[in-house]
């Protein structure tokens, strides 16, 4: 049952205009559309949100941890000063103090007597099966007993 138009309509109406209860069939292609959008945009903007990250993921850098705190704060807080800081330190080479500190420290350790402690990223070494005490002579290998010999002398 097909209903009469309008008089006032015209005759020849465009092929978006649907009848009373037809499927609008461009506003769910619109819908998908936009909705494809949406996230193709939200995924483009994430990616370029966590470039610095990635950046200093991928050349081992030493501050990439302060680097992601910041992407996430621009991220959330929409303040692009973060992610410019972060991106810059991404970029940035920053010196290790660690390691020579370490060296030295070990070394004062070392004339100062303390054994040093063993370093964690290390295997730790073979212990030796017979160990010499430090103070005085081998007399695990004596079997004779000249140790107390000279001690008579």
């Amino acid at each position: 049952m097909s209903e009469p138009l309008h008089p006032i309509a015209p005759h020849h109406l465009p092929g978006f205009i649907t009848a009373p209860g037809d499927t609008d069939v461009l506003m769910v292609v619109v819908g998908i559309i936009l909705i494809g959008a949406v996230l193709f945009v939200g995924n483009i903007y994430l990616q370029i949100h966590s470039l610095p990250e990635r950046m200093a993921h991928k050349s081992q850098k030493l501050q990439f941890e302060i680097v992601a705190v910041l992407c996430l704060l621009a991220l959330f807080t929409h303040n692009h000063l973060f992610w410019v800081i972060g991106l810059f330190l991404a970029m940035v080479d920053l010196p290790d103090f660690s390691t020579p500190l370490r060296s030295i420290a070990g070394s004062v350790q070392k004339m100062a007597g303390i054994p040093p402690e063993p370093d964690p990223s290390e295997k730790p070494p073979e212990i030796a099966a017979h160990t010499a005490p430090a103070d005085g002579p081998d007399t695990t290998k004596d079997p004779v007993g000249k140790s107390e010999a000279q001690g008579h002398a």
